[in-house]
């Protein structure tokens, strides 16, 4: 059973940092052939991605955090990371993990807040 596990949200002021984890059981990040990244869902917006790695290691970044944003993962934790820099209260979000993206079943954390206060 696939479980992704996420951490590290949590309220901050604007132009604070934060680094949320992603654990993973039951899937291994460096074996797949598939993508794996992150996602966050405003109040009342749809859920969006907001970075990502493909199968090859590339990266890539909604326009809205490029540049403060930075996805890495380490193989020998099993564990997915987005390290946030400088926030902006549109950050403000429910920050979900993914795992399996491009592929034909995606699995999903249960979320993380991230509150960012001005």
């Amino acid at each position: 059973q696939v479980q992704l596990v996420e951490s590290g949200g949590g309220s901050v002021q604007a132009g604070g940092s934060l680094k949320l984890s992603c654990a993973a059981s039951g899937y291994i990040f460096a074996g797949s052939w598939c993508g794996r990244g992150w996602y966050r869902q405003a109040p009342g917006k749809e859920r969006e991605l907001v970075s990502y790695i493909n199968r090859n290691g590339a990266t890539r970044y909604a326009d809205s955090v490029k540049g403060r944003f930075t996805i890495s993962q380490d193989n020998a934790k099993n564990t997915l990371y987005l390290q946030m820099n400088s926030l902006k209260t549109e950050d403000t979000a429910v920050y979900y993990c993914a795992a399996g993206l491009d592929c034909s079943r995606r699995y999903w954390g249960q979320g993380t807040q991230v509150t960012v206060s001005s």
